[in-house]
């Protein structure tokens, strides 16, 4: 993995980080959701939060040549998945480390750079990050895509929920949590 450099995001990286979904989205998720789900999804769910960018705990990680290969990170908030054009009301409010989970959020990585561990550094980043802010735990909404590579970092399945991404169109996510000691 030594050839993927990590930093946080800043707001000039939006564009580019936007692309990176849109791309990442359309390709890893066909699978799982059908592309009614998706269009809609790229329209709601998966845009950028600008919350956790603000927060500089959002990443963004770089192939040797430069190219954004993927991106992902974490929140001291109560949101838990979706980005400023989500259809569900956010929730800004911030937790409390003693008692509340970190959010890991969004995770997506570009399919030229797929399967060759960066998801995984990605989450170790963001779960680091939030330990070192005094979290205790970890909790995230995957979507069904990336809910193989959670389980196998640790992550246990909470429930599932339909969530509505615009267009009468709904997705499954799956909320899972882990503690910062496993």
């Amino acid at each position: 993995m030594a050839g993927f450099q990590l930093r946080v995001a800043t707001e000039e990286d939006v564009p580019a980080i936007r692309e990176l979904i849109d791309a990442s989205v359309r390709r890893l998720q066909a699978e799982d959701y059908s592309p009614a789900q998706i269009e809609a999804s790229l329209r709601t769910v998966f845009t950028i939060d600008s919350r956790i960018i603000a927060d500089g705990t959002y990443f963004v990680a770089f192939s040797e040549d430069g190219t954004l290969a993927g991106c992902g990170g974490w929140s001291r908030r109560k949101t838990l998945y979706g980005g400023d054009h989500q259809v569900e009301k956010s929730e800004p409010e911030f937790l409390d480390p003693s008692v509340d989970a970190a959010k890991v959020r969004a995770i997506f990585v570009h399919p030229s750079f797929a399967r060759k561990g960066l998801g995984s550094r990605i989450l170790a980043a963001a779960e680091e990050a939030a330990v070192q802010a005094g979290f205790l735990r970890f909790e995230m909404g995957s979507t069904l895509t990336g809910v193989e590579l959670y389980t196998l970092k640790g992550y246990r399945e909470v429930d599932r929920v339909m969530v509505p991404v615009g267009d009468g169109e709904q997705i499954e996510v799956v909320r899972m949590v882990k503690d910062a000691s496993l």
